[in-house]
């Protein structure tokens, strides 16, 4: 809409300004009418601020955020396609031969400004222009996958640790489990727990292990309490969540090391 209002208002800029009677004998064809390209005010004042008050809007339409001095794009393109529409009125009321231009111009600005006012309040209008990014989409658990994902590594073609290639249970990247095997959570968090140090401090008794993925990339330490990290999680992979520490907790990693994630704000449960 605010395109095509744009593309409406370039064009008119090169018709006639004023239109002549041609009644009465007068020969027309000698009269030279101008155009907003002869006239700088007009054209400054409605055809190119309408013309930079949209592309204004598009541009901030594609880069969200974006500002001027404190002020979105959006705004200041508003701000523009109305001070189109205003001169053009008043332009148009003052003139009593209005032409083709000024009569186009007039209803592409009207068109214009009531698109950019109208784009941030209607539902239909909000659609985002092609090839504005799109917000991000949240990491998805290995139980909701989609097939061809490998479990605990989303968008992969790999096997979680521990478990064997033939088995799925519908878990993404695997087959479906045939009867008498064991869950491969199950069996993994029953492995992990087993592995545990003898004489470590005990897990809760209403503790259930869980996968996890963190939304940033956050340090494990270990649990020996050493200040330096043994590894780093990163976004987009699920951890086995294996033990309660404090505030903490016990993670282990797909290569089967252990440690502390002391910061667990935000984290996403599987």
């Amino acid at each position: 809409m605010v395109i095509g209002a744009a593309v409406v208002l370039f064009i008119a800029s090169f018709l006639s300004l004023f239109s002549y009677d041609c009644s009465g004998g007068i020969d027309c064809s000698r009269l030279n009418s101008p155009n907003a390209w002869d006239s700088l005010g007009i054209l400054m004042s409605i055809f190119l601020a309408g013309i930079i008050g949209a592309a204004l809007v598009i541009v901030g339409r594609l880069t969200p955020g974006r500002k001027v001095v404190g002020f979105d794009l959006g705004q200041f393109g508003a701000a523009f396609t109305v001070f189109a529409l205003w001169t053009a009125f008043w332009t148009i009321i003052d003139v009593s031969d209005a032409g083709a231009g000024l009569i186009l111009g007039l209803l592409a600005s009207i068109v214009l400004a009531a698109g950019t006012i109208a784009g941030p309040l209607v539902p239909a209008l909000k659609a985002p222009i092609v090839g504005a990014p799109k917000p991000p989409q949240a990491v998805q658990p290995p139980h909701g996958g989609q097939p061809g994902q490998g479990y605990g590594y989303p968008g992969a073609q790999q096997q979680p640790y521990g478990a064997q290639p033939s088995q799925g249970y519908g878990y993404p990247g695997g087959q479906q489990g045939q009867p008498g095997q064991a869950d491969p959570a199950q069996a993994q968090a029953a492995q992990a727990q087993q592995s545990a140090p003898q004489g470590g401090a005990a897990p809760a008794g209403d503790f259930t292990p869980f996968w996890f993925a963190v939304p940033v990339a956050r340090p494990l330490y270990g649990e020996d309490g050493a200040p330096n990290p043994i590894a780093e999680l990163a976004p987009g992979t699920w951890y086995l969540a294996v033990e309660q520490r404090g505030q903490g907790l016990i993670a282990q990693t797909q290569d089967g090391r252990r440690g502390v994630l002391q910061d667990t704000t935000g984290i996403q449960r599987g």
